[in-house]
């Protein structure tokens, strides 16, 4: 099987879609890191790297293939043709940015196994001949052994595989052939142009310092970018410091206000929380490690949410949905169809509930936007895992009756009928936050200081609508790759003391390391301390995020619906009058 250098020059009979490789069930071996066996038991927990050095290379097979000058030469010129194609490939499907004409479908071959035939959307090829074979049904694998060649390459990643080590192996000077392909692809495709004349990009060029850039850079002095700085307390309002600090080690949020994406500077709204938001998180990034006092936060904060002004205690978790609302309210990106503010963005999910029939198993779907999931927690657990975030979930999910009072089927004649209802998480968001309700206002007023176990990771899968749906299926691969569900813990918020004279305090992660925060007091933590205190409020976030370029936008769906009910509706209008014209003339005619 050729692979040749550009995807233009290819005819075929079969459509070549970037959705292909989408569809495809193989990790990406140099993209993710799961640790995991793939399809072939082979485990796949060798990550190439640009930066590596050749001490790394632990493969002694193909270095000393490569040691000849004759093999150096052939294998390299053949390993380049085929990273070439793949970087070809992947440029030529890329969707264009620069015109607004809809981009040409061409048809291309889809590379196939010489054995079975099988469309490879991902492509194996024998680095000392021109089989190509696929992986997932071992063909290539079954050439390696019986023709005894070492070594295979994954053609979409640039991964050499070794029988002899039996994992995918690093080679310093194939990976610099692979990441001259890409920024050669990528440069051919770029409409970034030169000139008018001609279609290509201004080629790469390192910078290098002037004398007096380099004289400019050795007076000036470091500074630490670190967000490890206490909050002062300005009066009874450590509960305002603790989501503060949620929303400073919140990945999310930093990347966008640290992108300039609401320079206060340009804003002209009044009393608006965004800019509060890009001071707090100048003043964190600053460099300095003094406490720093969010004055003006609150008073912005007192006057755009009249219920949290005052210096009595209130409640974090109501403090965290006002200045949500807040900040919503005064960034940019909402729209009355769809809102992609940042606050959207970041914690917005579904939230499903089904309503069944007891009777005729009538479903009624209702789904509801949510920011945060809040928990109920017992004061005496039953057994060992009733107190736990995985049991409060589990309960929160489950089945329970309805009051036949308070549901009516539509579908049953009768009136009342026996009803079941359950929510699930039709959409999860990228930050998850979950309220433990430890507070309770019935005759009066107590909290719940029972311990809540929670995971430092978490898993989201069982709890989905699609999980539900598909529930006893013994497929589980319609749910997609586990890791798309998986959550990282990064900010715990804990209260301390009873429900009127109590102190709240926070854990928060930065990078790999854990810190306590109370008020304007940080000191180093562990997980395990973590782990073992009392939660209030846990955030996690997703440790993959989704990145789907070749969907359409939800919002722009949204607004096609629209459209396209506007259309229905008109439709109906214009054949009720023509029915209303008819009539008028078939009185006349009777007349």
């Amino acid at each position: 099987m050729e692979f040749p250098d550009s995807p233009q020059s290819e005819q075929g009979s079969s459509d070549y879609s970037s959705n292909a490789l989408q569809n495809s069930q193989l990790p990406l071996l140099d993209t993710y890191d799961f640790g995991d066996p793939d399809d072939s038991g082979h485990a796949s927990s060798h990550t190439l790297s640009s930066e590596a050095s050749d001490a790394q290379e632990h493969c002694t097979h193909l270095t000393e293939l490569l040691s000849r000058a004759d093999s150096n030469s052939r294998y390299t010129a053949k390993y380049k043709s085929l990273v070439t194609w793949a970087a070809n490939m992947s440029s030529f499907n890329r969707p264009s940015i620069s015109s607004n004409r809809p981009a040409k479908r061409r048809k291309v071959l889809i590379p196939e196994c010489d054995l079975c035939q099988a469309p490879l959307h991902r492509p194996f090829v024998c680095l000392l001949c021109n089989y190509s074979g696929c992986w997932k049904g071992q063909h290539m694998i079954t050439h390696l052994e019986q023709q005894q060649h070492r070594f295979c390459v994954d053609v979409r990643s640039g991964s050499v595989f070794c029988t002899s080590c039996d994992d995918f192996i690093y080679n310093s000077a194939f990976e610099r052939v692979r990441a001259a392909a890409d920024l050669q692809a990528e440069e051919n495709g770029a409409r970034f142009q030169e000139s008018k004349s001609k279609n290509v990009r201004k080629s790469f060029e390192p910078w290098t310092p002037s004398a007096t850039e380099t004289n400019l850079l050795q007076k000036s002095t470091n500074v630490l970018c670190q967000e490890r700085r206490g909050l002062i307390n300005l009066g009874a309002t450590c509960y305002m410091n603790v989501i503060l600090q949620t929303f400073i080690h919140n990945p999310l949020l930093r990347n966008f206000f640290l992108s300039d994406k609401h320079p206060r500077e340009l804003c002209k709204n009044k009393n608006c929380l965004c800019c509060e938001m890009d001071k707090l998180f100048t003043e964190i990034y600053s460099g300095s490690t003094a406490p720093y006092g969010p004055v003006s936060f609150l008073t912005t904060m007192w006057k755009a949410a009249t219920e949290m002004s005052g210096y009595q205690q209130h409640d974090a978790h109501e403090f965290f949905i006002a200045a949500l609302n807040q900040i919503h309210a005064t960034s940019k990106g909402s729209t009355s169809i769809f809102c992609k503010c940042v606050v959207h963005s970041t914690f917005a999910g579904q939230l499903q509930s089904e309503v069944q029939c007891g009777k005729c198993g009538n479903v009624t779907s209702v789904v509801d936007p949510m920011l945060e999931i809040t928990l109920e927690i017992k004061g005496e657990p039953a057994g060992p895992n009733d107190n736990t975030l995985v049991g409060c979930l589990r309960r929160f999910t489950q089945s329970e009756k309805l009051d036949p009072k308070g549901y009516t089927c539509t579908k049953c004649p009768g009136g009342s009928q026996d009803a079941t209802k359950r929510f699930s998480i039709r959409k999860l968001p990228p930050v998850l936050c979950f309220t433990l309700k430890r507070f309770e206002h019935n005759t009066g007023a107590s909290k719940i200081d029972a311990h809540v176990r929670f995971p430092s990771s978490l898993n989201m899968a069982p709890y989905t609508s699609l999980a539900a749906g598909i529930k006893g299926v013994k497929d589980e691969s319609l749910l997609g790759h586990p890791t798309m569900y998986d959550y990282e813990l990064f900010a715990v918020v804990n209260h301390k003391g009873k429900v009127d004279t109590g102190h709240y305090t926070n854990f928060a992660r930065l990078q790999d390391e854990w810190y306590h925060f109370d008020d304007e007091k940080v000191t180093p933590a562990t997980l395990r301390e973590c782990l073992d205190s009392r939660a209030y409020m846990c955030v996690y976030v997703k440790r993959h995020l989704d990145y789907k370029p070749h969907q359409t936008p939800s919002y722009i769906v949204a607004q096609q619906q629209l459209a396209a009910k506007e259309k229905e509706k008109e439709k109906e209008k214009e054949k009720e009058k023509e029915s209303a014209t008819m009539k008028e003339l078939a009185d006349l005619a009777a007349i």
